[in-house]
Parts: C-alpha cells; structure tokens; sequence
C-alpha cells in the first residue's frame, strides 16, 4: 500500500508546477498544472491552482502551514511543520498550523502505518526548499549581495553583517517565479548540519491548546438544532436484520424523540437501530429500555477457539498465498518447529466514536475525528446515495485512534439517521457500544518451522501467518499479488514476516482466516501485522538460538549481515540489515547484558524492522522481568531500547512515541486481551478488559541513534518487540516458554506444569 500511495504521490507532482508568488503582502506557494503560466502571482491571486497551498508566509513573518494529516497525541502536525519551516528558514515562533477539511486538492488523506513525516519529508522539504529560493532571491537584491553569501534561519536571512526578516522580503512583494516539476524534485534541501530546527529540542504547537481546553474534539461538536443518537447494535456484524422494535417502555423518557431503523446502501450496516432525544442522556436511557428483535446473523455461535481451530484447518491447504518464497530447499539440519498465537485485542480510545452529521446548503457535512477519510468517503457516498464531491468531512482532534478511526464506519449510521429524520444528529457511542462496534485485532495463528545445520545457522525458515485481513473488506484494491499467483495478500496481515535476516530458503505463506473476516470486521491496530507477527518471529528466533546454544544477540547478530536482498536501498532502507546489527550491538551495551542477575529474574531480546520494509526503523529491545513462580505474576522491571529511525524530525514527539508504544508492547503482552462468544468479544468495559495500570508501569531506557537518512515510521514499530522480548526474558529466567499472547499468571503456571509432566520419568 505504502509503494502505492508513492506512486499516486509521485504522478500528481510530476503534472505540476510549483507557483511562489507575493500578493497583498502574502507569500503564497502552491502546486499548478505544467500549461505555460504567464504569472505565479496572477494564477495565486485567482486561485487557479490545484491542488494546494501547503503553506502561506505573511508580512508579519508569521508561517501558516496547511496540516492534512490528522492529530491524535502524536504531535503529527508539528513535525510536518518543522519540516517547513526549518527548509524555508521561517521562525519557530511564528509558526501556525490549520488542520484542513476534506478537499479533492489536499490529495489522498491518510494518517496511519507511521507514514505521516515518512511520506510528507520530501515533499516539504523541497516545497521548504523553493520558498527560501525565492526569498533568498529577493532579500539577495535587496541587500545588494550575491545569492551565495544568504543564509535563511530563525526568521531572517543573513549575509555577513546584514539582515533583513522574512516578513518584510514579503510585505515589499513582487515574488514571481515558476519551478517545473524536474526543478522540484531537483532542488536541494538542507544537509544535517544546515538544519535549525529538525532534531532540536522546540516546543509542540498542539499542546498548548489541549492544556487550556480549547483543542477541539469530534464529540465536542455542536450544531444548531441538533438532536442525539444512540446506537442499538445487532447480536452479528453481519448479516443482522431487525424483525420488530417495541419503544413503549421509552416513550416516558423525556426528550425522546422516537427510533430509526438505519437502511444502508453500502451494506456496511446491518440490522442497525439509532435512538434519538433532545440530549445524549435521554437518548441513553432510551435505548436501554428499547427492545428490538433481531434476526442474527449466521455467526452467532462462533467463538475464539473455532476461529483458532479454523486458522490451522486452514494452514494444512496447500494451495495458499505466498508473500516471501525465496531459496532452495536442502532437507538438511535438524527441524524445529513451534505456533504462537495472538487472542483478541480492542482498541478501547479515550474518546468513544462519535459523528455529527448535518445536510446544509446542498452538502452533507460530517464533523468527526478520522484518520483516513479518502477512506471512508466513497462509503459515505454509496450509504448516502450522492456524489463524494457533496460530502465534506471536518476535521477534529482525535482522542486516541491507534487505527480504530482508519475506518470512519461510526459516521454512518449518524449520517443516515439525519438523512432520515431531516435534521443534524450526533450520535455517540457509550463504552460497551464503542467496544461491540470495534475493528478488533484479529485472533491469530502462526505456525513456524526451520532447520539448523551442524554449525548452528538456520538453513530453511518456514512461516505460516493466519488471520483476518482489515484490507480485505475496507481496502481490497491496496492488496497486491501473491508471489506464487495464489490470490492477494494483505499487506498488513503479512509484513513483518519478511524479515532481514539471511536465510538461505525462507518461504512465508499469508493466510486469511475465512471465518474471521466472516464473524467481525477486523481492523487495524498500532503496528498492523508487524505488532503480532513479530511475536512469532523473535520468539521462534530465540528458541533457535536456545537449540543452537548460542547467545541470543550474538545468534541473531550474525544473520544480519546485510547480505543479497538485505543489503537495503537508497533512500529508504540505506544499509540494510547493517542498521539492525548497528541497534542491536548498542542495546547490548547499553543494558548490560550477560550481567548475573537474582534468582527467577531474565533478560530477553527481540528485534523490530518495522513497520515495512519499503520505509524500516530499526529498533533492538530489551526486557529485564522478574517472575514469582508461585503466583506465576511476570512483572516488567525495565525496556531499553535503541532505535534509528533515520532523521529524528521532533524529538520530543518521537520519544513520546516510543514510550507511549512500548508501554502499549507491555500492555498487550501481560494484560490486555479479550476473547470472541457467540459471535461477539465478551469484555465490553474496563472493568474486564484489562490494559496496563499505573503501577505496572517499568522503567524506560530509549535512546536513539543520530542519522542524517530518511526520516522513518515512529508511531508503531517501538511497539513491535516488546512482546517478544518479555517471552524471552521469561524463558531466560525460568526455563518456561510462552507462546500464546496476553501472557497472564494462569498460562505460565499451566505453560510450567505441562513442561514438568513433558520431563517427569513417566513421560
């Protein structure tokens, strides 16, 4: 998907001009069509440009950069913003953001897979990089100097003792200039040591805003004679119908203003009903007393362990999806082989979906926090029945996405509520609302198989990966071909799998869990695939080095030599798995390593290359815990982590990340999971589902490596070996091995008691 939107990215530069023109003392710049254009400020001031201005710099020296990304805690619009102003030379402290609403000329909106600075650094950059051109032009005449000798920084540009601000260059206008499409891409940028703003140390521009209390969130919008709804969810996700309602109990709820049972034309809702009041609260209490006669759909008695069960029916097929099938088999060495499994897992965002949904003036207008609205646009269309050009979706801070708000299906039955009852409505989930109409992780199966030779070196690594595929029902056409022509492969069900280890034959097969995708939708979750096939990666990694009696970093240090496909490519992957062994060789220092430690206490390992290929962070983590063999409580006591992620662009914000990642790698290894019953997950409230509390916290040790390469994903992959490398530090410490993720007390003790019975003389 990541080398699709590229492409995407790529074409509709290669069609443009870059304008940079100064109108009304405003320097504006802006992509045009290649037709000639007689002048840039012409075509600014009359707005014949497409398909944006990513930024506009006024006479007051103020910087005001367009954000089409969207924000959910991770600072997303400050990094791209340093990224602006540090090429233009602009002052941080003039510097403005605007989160923009759905336009067809902010181009594909997506905020997800640790893309957003991943994506966007080029882009600005050069962007950055022709505004100080011009700028450096103009402030060159006016100081009577060369070009050569102008430095752009802090809000001036300097030549020797001279200066003159930003701002006045612009308030003194008559900026017109033009940059083809091959000038752009050509343009430099600064190098490493020219930068004055990516790397240090500079204040969030979101935060302020979120302390005061005037940030805005999607369940904070309101709208003139709006209404509230509620939604009734179906006993299935699919295949619901609603055969009768009965309101009577509801009708002395005061404000209640009656139900609608949703009809959908995309099929996205099945079997839905919304209740409506005057308030949230009557419309709460409403729904708890309405009932409604379902006709459930067919997988009402499925539940976790068939869809298990199903994964391995499924992994004995021969004829499946390959992703990876590289090599020679040789049948040489001794065969290993283990499965680990992932449960379910939410998402359970602060802020519960929500959707304010208004028809005015010819379009409807959908106010919501959403991370992929060039997503859930054609949906709305085809729910709707209008084109997307008369759906405008307004942007909003998110209170926690982590890829439940990829898809904005929450929008819908607030949409269609109002289309039914003519007036906007704003329909908010409770808690165990949100929870039944989650995108959960999907359960999965991995089943994985090697061969060692006498030396200890893998010859053959063979992986099976099974479980529902998000892309599948919400973005098929992102899905590429297998490598044996077997069908397509979700991406994000998948990478991590095609790991930069050297492995003379890897084969990896992609599988898709039918009666998951059948039972659920199955989503997105922080790290994608990477996030659960990781566990099985490193921890069957560890269990080779065990068999091998060989270090567990000295095992996997000498299959990272960088070699054939693992050599990496310019830009994004330079070096390859060279960085990996880089990461990991520093971590071993940085956390002692090898030291002895006190009885029934481990250290274990684990390696991430995410979050894909196409764009690697290469983090080595690892894990000191303490196991009370009693009880079988695995506690924490502390993560160190290295991480090169290429040019660290906001440091505050990428280290944000990685801990806010790595305590949610804690979370979903010892705590958080839920399991599916009659169709459904069980756990629908906090009081069940069980994520990290506070006194669970360990310490934290990151640190990153400096580098001048590509910027890369920071959101998802320090989440990535924090699992496995907890399971390795148990093992380590207590000879048990986990393989079922959450690990809780109950499966170590049974996990230790089978592994007695397994040695005990009698068996």
């Amino acid at each position: 998907m990541l080398k699709q939107l590229q492409r995407a990215r790529a074409q509709r530069l290669s069609r443009r001009t870059f304008l940079a023109g100064s109108t009304a003392g405003s320097l504006m710049l802006a992509y045009g069509g290649l037709a000639a254009v007689p002048s840039a400020r012409a075509e600014l001031q009359a707005g014949r440009f497409a398909p944006t201005v990513w930024f506009e710099l006024n006479g007051e020296g103020r910087l005001l950069v367009n954000v089409a990304k969207a924000e959910m805690g991770q600072h997303v619009g400050t990094a791209l913003a340093r990224i602006v102003a540090d090429e233009l030379g602009a002052d941080w402290e003039k510097v403005e953001l605007a989160h923009v609403d759905t336009d067809p000329r902010w181009g594909y909106m997506v905020t997800g897979g640790s893309w957003s600075v991943f994506t966007s650094f080029t882009t600005l950059s050069q962007a950055g990089a022709a505004g100080r051109t011009v700028l450096v032009e103009a402030a060159a005449g006016l100081l009577g100097v060369s070009v050569q000798d102008c430095v752009a920084a802090d809000g001036y540009i300097s030549a020797g003792d001279q200066r003159i601000a930003l701002g006045d260059i612009v308030a003194r206008g008559g900026i017109d200039r033009q940059f083809t499409a091959e000038e752009l891409a050509a343009m430099p940028i600064k190098t490493p040591a020219q930068r004055h703003l990516l790397g240090k140390p500079a204040t969030a521009k979101d935060i302020p805003a979120k302390s005061n209390g005037t940030a805005r969130y999607g369940i904070d919008a309101e709208l003139p004679g709006m209404i509230y709804g509620r939604p009734l969810i179906p006993p299935t996700r699919y295949g619901s119908s609603v055969r009768a309602v009965d309101d009577s109990a509801a009708q002395a709820i005061a404000g209640y203003q009656g139900y609608e049972v949703i009809r959908d034309p995309s099929n996205t809702l099945q079997g839905w009903v919304v209740v409506l009041a005057e308030q949230f609260w009557a419309a709460k209490k409403a729904a708890d007393l309405i009932k409604v006669d379902w006709e459930a759909g067919p997988t009402a008695g499925v539940n976790e362990d068939a869809i298990l069960q199903r994964a391995r029916e499924l992994s004995a097929q021969d004829e499946q999806p390959h992703w990876v099938d590289e090599g020679q088999a040789s049948g040489a060495g001794k065969r290993y082989e283990a499965s680990y499994e992932t449960r379910s897992a939410l998402h359970f965002t602060l802020e519960p979906q929500n959707a304010l949904a208004e028809f005015r003036d010819g379009k409807w207008h959908i106010h919501a926090g959403n991370q992929w609205q060039s997503l859930i646009l054609p949906v709305l269309a085809a729910a709707l029945e209008v084109p997307e050009s008369d759906i405008v979706i307004h942007s909003y801070n998110l209170g926690g996405g982590f890829g439940r708000r990829l898809f904005g299906d929450y929008m819908l039955p607030a949409a269609l509520a109002a289309k039914a009852v003519g007036k906007p409505v704003k329909l908010v989930l409770t808690r165990e609302d949100d929870t039944r109409m989650d995108c959960l992780r999907s359960p999965s199966l991995q089943l994985l198989e090697a061969r060692l030779g006498e030396d200890g070196q893998p010859l053959e690594w063979y992986h099976d990966v099974i479980a529902g595929w998000p892309t599948l029902t919400m973005a098929p056409s992102f899905m590429p071909d297998s490598v044996n022509g077997r069908g397509k492969v979700d991406p994000f069900s998948a990478n991590g799998s095609n790991h930069w280890y050297t492995i003379p034959r890897q084969r990896v097969r992609a599988i898709n869990n039918d009666l998951a995708q059948q039972t659920f939708l199955p989503g997105w979750l922080r790290a994608v695939g990477p996030g659960w096939i990781g566990w099985g990666v490193e921890g069957f990694m560890d269990e080779l080095a065990h068999a091998a009696q060989s270090d567990p970093i000295d095992f996997r240090l000498r299959l990272l030599d960088g070699s054939g496909k693992n050599a990496g490519e310019a830009p994004n992957s330079v070096a390859g798995a060279q960085r990996a062994h880089a990461v990991l060789a520093r971590a071993k220092v940085q956390a002692g390593w090898g030291r002895a430690l006190p009885p029934n206490e481990g250290m274990g390992v684990a390696l991430a290359t995410g979050q894909e290929r196409d764009m690697p962070t290469w983090i080595a983590c690892i894990a000191h815990v303490r196991v009370d063999r009693d009880s079988g409580e695995m506690k924490v006591l502390k993560l160190w982590q290295t991480i090169d992620c290429g040019t660290v662009v906001h440091p505050d914000g990428a280290l944000a990340q990685a801990e806010g990642a790595s305590l949610w790698g804690v979370s979903l290894a010892l705590y958080e999971g839920t399991r599916i019953e009659n169709g459904e997950v069980v756990d629908l409230n906090l009081d069940r589902y069980t994520p990290l509390r506070m006194d669970q916290v360990p310490e934290l040790d990151i640190r990153f490596v400096e580098s001048g390469e590509v910027p890369t994903g920071m959101g998802e992959p320090p989440m990535i070996p924090v699992a496995p490398a907890i399971a390795n530090a148990v093992f380590a410490a207590t000879g048990v091995r986990l393989r079922k993720l959450p690990m809780r007390p109950e499966d170590f003790l049974a996990a230790e008691a089978a592994q007695k019975a397994e040695q005990s003389p009698a068996a």
